[in-house]
């Protein structure tokens, strides 16, 4: 598609993220009687949103540039929310419940003697960033190192990856793993000694997830552009043909999907930091499944759709879940179903169909004889 590197469309978009968010944030910062001021709730529902952005931009960086369609990256989403949790967690030391500075409450409550190995050194911030995308990049180079290796695609490897985050779900229930069972990391009180309920620190989680963001959509941008963004198509689209060639397709799907899969990582970490809760649940399959979702309404291979159809359905989701509750899981079934049938570009296709129109339709403007140059 020759929309596939429009860098207005992205560049625009992430103009826009930055801008609505540091609107929300100085709104939030005004005495509740001021007309423009933003409440604390709204600030975390945008922080939240620009979270699930990061995770919808890495699903469009696989699927819509490499065609490897993934259910499962809810995973590498959640490992960074816990690996910022395990900080989190650390930094409430002796005012938690039971008053231990060397274990979380939860471990104490559970009678552990001491700090497991894979919590050593989790109370640093830079350890804690190293976590974060260390974890689910290993986990994410092993897997598909094996998968595309062996030439794994198609549906098989749809469901190998919606195999591997079930798997993680479960695990990460079981309290004798050491992340706090069905009940998860929370109860979290600051960061970098910022006190995470305060307006001013919800403000600025929110500037920084914005900034994120946008700094991986020009990134991302940069990566699938050039020659490099070329050659993700002809693997997408030809990929015998691209091996005749002498590419190595399994490398370069192994190198994007280590970078998908680390920014999916760092959005669950600035997840954690908006919503204050990182469990088990965020590895269900479904979460994944829906991010797939958001790809497609907004627009596969776009970027900007990814994440503005992250942020619409997610919206949509916040506010039928209030009026029709009981409603709501037939409304996305349907809505990803109007979508492949009749938006199979999604948004921002629709926006570039629109404009190709208009421009076919507009009439050229010839210029007077007086006026030539």
């Amino acid at each position: 598609m020759t929309g596939e590197f429009a860098f207005r469309g992205v560049v625009r978009t992430a103009a826009a993220v930055l801008v609505v968010a540091a609107l929300l944030a100085l709104g939030s910062l005004l005495p509740a009687s001021n007309p423009l001021s933003v409440s604390p709730f709204v600030v975390t529902l945008a922080g939240k949103y620009l979270a699930y952005a990061m995770l919808a931009l890495a699903v469009d960086l696989v699927w819509g540039f490499v065609g490897i369609l993934t259910l499962g990256h809810a995973a590498f989403f959640a490992l960074g929310g816990y690996a910022m949790g395990m900080y989190l967690v650390r930094e409430i030391g002796a005012r938690g419940v039971y008053g231990n500075p060397d274990l979380p409450d939860f471990m104490v409550f559970l009678s552990w003697k001491s700090l497991p190995w894979y919590w050593w050194g989790s109370d640093h911030v830079l350890v804690a960033a190293v976590l974060v995308l260390a974890v689910p990049g290993a986990l994410a180079a092993l897997f598909g190192w094996l998968a595309f290796r062996s030439r794994v695609g198609g549906v098989y490897l749809s469901i190998i990856t919606q195999a591997l985050t079930y798997a993680l779900m479960l695990a990460f229930f079981q309290n004798g793993l050491g992340f706090g069972g069905n009940n998860g990391l929370t109860d979290f009180k600051d960061v970098l000694g910022f006190d995470l309920h305060q307006p001013g620190t919800r403000a600025g989680l929110l500037i920084i997830s914005a900034l994120v963001l946008a700094g991986a959509m020009l990134a991302t941008r940069a990566l699938v552009g050039g020659r490099f963004g070329r050659l993700l198509i002809a693997v997408r689209d030809a990929q015998s043909r691209t091996r005749f060639l002498g590419y190595r397709p399994d490398q370069v799907k192994l190198l994007v999907w280590v970078a998908s899969a680390l920014i999916a990582a760092v959005g669950g970490a600035l997840y954690v930091l908006q919503v204050g809760i990182i469990n088990p649940g965020e590895f269900a399959p479904a979460n994944s499944i829906e991010s797939v979702i958001w790809v497609a309404v907004g627009g596969r291979g776009t970027l900007s759709g990814a994440v503005i159809g992250a942020v619409l359905v997610n919206l949509g989701k916040t506010l039928f879940t209030a009026w029709l509750p009981e409603l709501w899981l037939y409304g996305l079934g349907a809505l990803f179903i109007a979508t492949t049938l009749f938006l199979p570009q999604g948004l921002v296709g629709l926006g570039r169909h629109i404009n190709r129109r208009r421009d076919e339709v507009t009439p050229e403007v010839t210029r007077p004889a007086g006026d030539a140059a």
